[in-house]
């Protein structure tokens, strides 16, 4: 099944709420970067986080998620636009740690405790609009949660969920989001929590076949709800081999002239998908030839 996010409204609009199955996108994420099971946990999740959050803006307008905790992982950098797409990439992602207390895959122990959760938006504006936070569990869910909350001011819930098979392959991998819109009541918003307290993780409902219109259904439970879009989403870099020329020419004449003589060429590889791009000594030469003109 392709993956897909639900967006949809209850209580009379008051409450916006996202839902997604991004089983195959972390599944592609994973194997692109190898990523052993806690990273990969660390970086479903950032990646669950970033659809959720490209869910609310236009188009091609981005959102960029770092999150740069003190744990081993290091760095997870998400960047998802509003058309569904995201890609991303875990600082090590050869990080595979034991169980949690609970018998959980233990994000926080990969992420760490201290650092700092940032977002940037880019919105075709003048200028991007970027906000940070503390990072203040390294579970991820609470941590976008309280970014939402401090930074931009919208008291919401981000459940995010990656379940790790054996063989570090994705069995399932999803998430919700729920927003309270300005008015939604003190009895709508303590029903919610009441509610969210007592929800299975989504990669359950999603191990028991339910669909992100099916999980709405099961948060809101008696509460009609409204399905306003259905969006494919995907792991899709807008990577290429011109782009990685331009950055070959901005090295300069000089950088350029030494892979040709000691390298006899070149390879660049994308931090975001390991995509390989080679470059001959003939291609290298144009690429000078390209720098001396500008």
């Amino acid at each position: 099944m392709q993956d897909y996010l639900a967006k949809a409204m209850a209580y009379d609009g008051f409450v916006r709420a996202y839902a997604v199955n991004a089983t195959q996108t972390v599944s592609q994420a994973q194997k692109r970067h190898d990523t052993w099971n806690t990273s990969s946990a660390a970086l479903g999740r950032t990646l669950i986080g970033g659809l959720l959050l490209g869910s609310t803006v236009k188009g091609e307008d981005t959102i960029s998620v770092r999150v740069q905790g003190s744990g081993p992982a290091g760095a997870v950098i998400v960047t998802s636009n509003g058309s569904g797409d995201v890609k991303g990439y875990v600082q090590n992602p050869h990080v595979s740690l034991p169980l949690n207390e609970e018998g959980k895959i233990d994000v926080k122990g990969a992420i760490g405790t201290q650092g700092i959760f940032s977002v940037t938006k880019d919105l075709g504006l003048k200028e991007p609009f970027s906000g940070q936070t503390p990072i203040v569990s390294g579970e991820l869910g609470e941590d976008f949660t309280y970014y939402l909350a401090e930074s931009e001011q919208i008291p919401s819930s981000v459940g995010l969920s990656v379940s790790v098979d054996v063989d570090d392959s994705i069995k399932t991998a999803g998430g919700f989001m729920l927003q309270m819109m300005p008015g939604a009541s003190e009895e709508v918003v303590a029903a919610l929590e009441k509610r969210i307290r007592q929800l299975p993780k989504v990669s359950v409902m999603l191990d028991d076949g339910k669909s992100p219109e099916e999980i709405l259904d099961f948060i809101f439970a008696d509460e009609p709800i409204t399905i306003l879009e259905k969006l494919s989403v995907q792991f899709r870099c807008d990577c290429s081999k011109e782009r990685f020329a331009k950055g070959l020419i901005s090295l300069g004449t000089q950088e350029l002239q030494e892979m040709i003589e000691q390298d006899h060429g070149a390879e660049a590889v994308c931090t975001f998908c390991q995509e390989k791009y080679k470059f001959s000594e003939q291609e290298l030469e144009l690429l000078k030839q390209e720098a001396v003109d500008n």
